[in-house]
């Protein structure tokens, strides 16, 4: 979905008539991107930021997931007091908000801006058992943000993601996404979930990346840790992306975890890998 930084009225307008378009293709869980209102690190947070789950922006979300009968995963920029959060909220088809998260790997230029996340949770839904994290929370050290996720039983991690490049990034000589993939397979395969991660698209007007263009290629991988889906790639590739998922069992507490955390520890698990942290967003 495309971003403009600073444009809520009409980040939120469109984001309502992609709610509406998918639920009427038959979509029952709509994710959309990281800092959607405002747009990553963009400086109108400082004055537009509103709350979670009253504020006008996840009021207007609430309101469309109930009228659309579907889930709705956002990410938000979140005013709490006197703190700003880059913070995500996963609303049921009711309209109330079941999961509220806020993101802990804040890339270090937007820590002026944003508060440190406090909170990591998983929503048990007739569908499945989700978890929340953003963008680079899934290549914290050590994946600990998504492992965690999936002992706490996460069947299906949702990802709003804010994922740009360099205005220069030439994309057929270096194919965009190898660092999600070397992030989410490994855990996807580990803990048999699915993880699905959902960019913006647009270019980046203000803040600390300005000049830089958000990409897409928005990310689907399965409980075999393969690639299932992804988006197009490019500041204008605006697009509504759609696959059927299917979450596996988890085995009970107790010797099922105790299993499911041999695998990730077995020989050849990719667990471990801590990609550079000058890496895209």
């Amino acid at each position: 979905m495309l971003v403009e930084g600073g444009r809520r009225e009409a980040n939120l307008r469109r984001a309502l008539e992609r709610i509406s378009e998918a639920a009427a293709q038959g979509a029952q869980v709509v994710v959309l991107p990281e800092a959607m209102t405002l747009g990553w690190t963009h400086p109108s947070a400082r004055i537009e930021a509103d709350e979670i789950p009253d504020g006008h922006s996840c009021a207007a979300l609430r309101e469309a997931a109930r009228r659309s009968g579907v889930y709705v995963c956002a990410g938000l920029i979140e005013r709490a007091g006197d703190s700003i959060f880059n913070a995500a909220a996963l609303i049921d088809p009711q309209g109330h908000v079941i999961l509220h998260y806020r993101k802990l790997n804040e890339l270090e230029i937007g820590h002026a801006l944003y508060g440190q996340g406090d909170r990591l949770a998983v929503a048990p839904t007739p569908l499945g058992t989700f978890g929340v994290m953003i963008c680079s929370d899934a290549f914290a050290r050590g994946q600990f943000v998504s492992r965690t996720l999936g002992l706490m039983g996460a069947q299906i991690i949702l990802s709003p993601c804010a994922w740009a490049v360099p205005a220069d990034h030439d994309n057929a000589k270096e194919p965009y996404g190898r660092l999600w993939l070397d992030n989410y397979c490994s855990v996807a395969r580990d803990f048999r979930l699915w993880i699905v991660g959902v960019s913006n698209v647009g270019r980046l007007e203000d803040g600390p990346w300005k000049g830089r263009r958000c990409i897409g290629a928005s990310l689907v991988v399965g409980p075999d840790g393969r690639q299932l889906l992804i988006g197009p790639y490019g500041h204008a590739a605006d697009t509504i992306l759609y696959v059927d998922i299917t979450p596996e069992p988890r085995p009970a507490r107790g010797d099922g975890w105790e299993r499911i955390w041999s695998i990730a520890q077995a020989p050849g698990s990719n667990h471990r890998s801590s990609p550079d942290s000058r890496a895209p967003n």
